[in-house]
């Protein structure tokens, strides 16, 4: 297959790959109530069905990496494919709880195929095209799930929580169907081999983590448990670390990590990942709090999906813009500019959110900073980062990412946990405030890791 005629489908290929991850990741939150429903388990044994897959892309994502820098990638991706269809299958079917879990841990190993795509499109095309490719990668992974929440959510309503995850099946089966076609066959001479020991440490550490992250009453009734675990997922990464650094085929070149723009990358990412979580976290649930409570809109989980169309189309928008700014613009500037977007959108839901257009004007704000920051993230990264480690630098991204995201969402639990009277179902209206007033903070921070970060890139290209 020559250059000019893999563009097309490696690029079609991309987008499909980075839908089934917006699909996947979409089937979570917004049907653990429609789980905890229909299996009659408590929500948060339902909210497993998110975790699970979260852990599964987590640990997945490392692995997939490197199996897929080597000559078997055609074959990696569409392993890795199949399983997905196969986990899809087993949402679908009538079975029990446990099998549910299985196919939603089967359906997480998708999310590894986003950093694996990148090292795809950085190998097969050329330099400028290979980076808008990679750029909508990122988009799309990340704003597709503000279609795919309100679709699946729809689905649930009119037809059941089965044909809420037949969405999953048919998205999955199709992506499997267009890889066969499309996806090259990957370059030689380069590792394929995998450092089960790195796997099985990094799995039980990010396992603690989202554990933790999940399990929001375990910090308000058993602290002294809750920090011992902390603890020990500490100990489990400088464990993961230190075996990394020792192997021959570590899943992620911890040295690589260590350079400072990459590490800067992961910080902001970190960081900011927690900002944006949490502000989607406080915008839905506020607009599904009941109007008893003194606030909020009452909106079903469908309609409140609704207002994540804004996200989506003005993170889509910004994610288009983001590659012909970057001729202008450095990739650290970038990412600073959309963290100050994003908290723009704190700022004013904090100010104004009396008003459904409101929230839709902040989300629509949030939307438009994530949009940015995702496609401006893989170029910091990848402009100190060889070749054939791109898919193992995005796919380290793609962990603090993850748990980024998490953290996010258990910060917004927790704070407004703490602003829920004795006796209340709902927190405080100042809650959400409070709340908000802590993204900015995060923001903060993020916007100048970012300004740290072009501040060292400009001193290197202007000594």
């Amino acid at each position: 297959m020559t250059l000019h005629s893999a563009v097309p489908p490696l690029t079609r290929i991309a987008q499909v790959i980075a839908l089934v991850v917006a699909a996947v990741g979409s089937l979570g939150a917004p049907l653990v109530t429609s789980v905890a429903t229909s299996f009659h388990v408590s929500l948060s044994s339902a909210q497993w069905t998110l975790t699970v897959a979260l852990l599964s892309g987590a640990v997945a994502t490392p692995v997939l990496g490197r199996l897929g820098a080597g000559p078997h990638r055609r074959a990696t991706i569409l392993a890795t494919l199949v399983v997905v269809v196969a986990g899809s299958a087993l949402t679908v079917l009538p079975l029990p709880f446990a099998w549910l879990l299985a196919g939603r841990v089967a359906q997480g190993v998708g999310l590894g195929l986003t950093a694996l795509m990148m090292g795809v499109a950085r190998d097969h095309l050329p330099e400028e095209r290979s980076a808008a490719v990679i750029a909508l990668i990122s988009v799309v992974s990340i704003i597709g799930a503000g279609v795919g929440y309100p679709l699946a959510a729809l689905l649930a309503e009119l037809g059941g929580l089965r044909a809420a995850y037949g969405l999953g099946l048919v998205v999955t089966a199709a992506a499997l169907l267009t890889a066969w076609r499309s996806v090259p066959e990957g370059p030689k001479g380069r590792s394929a081999h995998v450092d089960v020991a790195g796997a099985v440490v990094l799995a039980a550490a990010l396992l603690l983590v989202l554990f933790l992250a999940g399990e929001r009453n375990l910090w308000s009734r058993h602290l002294a448990v809750a920090v011992g675990l902390a603890v020990a997922a500490v100990v489990l990464l400088c464990v993961w670390a230190v075996i990394e650094l020792r192997s021959t085929t570590p899943l992620v070149d911890v040295r690589a990590v260590r350079h400072p723009a990459v590490a800067g990358a992961n910080l902001a990412m970190f960081v900011g990942g927690i900002g944006m979580y949490l502000l989607l976290t406080l915008i839905t649930r506020y607009a599904q709090t009941p109007h008893g409570a003194g606030y909020g809109f009452g909106l079903t989980t469908f309609v409140a999906g609704l207002v994540l169309i804004p996200f989506s189309v003005l993170g889509f928008v910004a994610g288009k813009l983001t590659p012909r700014v970057r001729t202008r613009i450095a990739d650290p500037l970038l990412l600073a500019g959309s963290a100050v977007v994003v908290g723009g959108g704190f700022a004013l839901f904090a100010a104004a959110r009396s008003d459904l257009a409101e929230l839709f004007a902040a989300m629509g704000v949030l939307g438009f900073g994530v949009g940015g920051f995702s496609a401006a993230m893989p170029g910091v990264i990848l402009a100190v980062t060889p070749k054939s480690e791109t898919s193992s630098a995005m796919s380290f991204n793609y962990v603090v990412r993850s748990v980024g995201y998490s953290l996010g969402s258990a910060i917004g639990g927790l704070s407004l946990a703490a602003g829920t009277g004795p006796g209340h179902l709902f927190p405080d209206d100042s809650a959400y405030t409070t709340a908000a007033l802590v993204g900015v903070g995060a923001m903060a921070i993020t916007t100048l890791t970012g300004l740290a970060l072009a501040r060292r890139r400009s001193s290197e290209t202007n000594p």
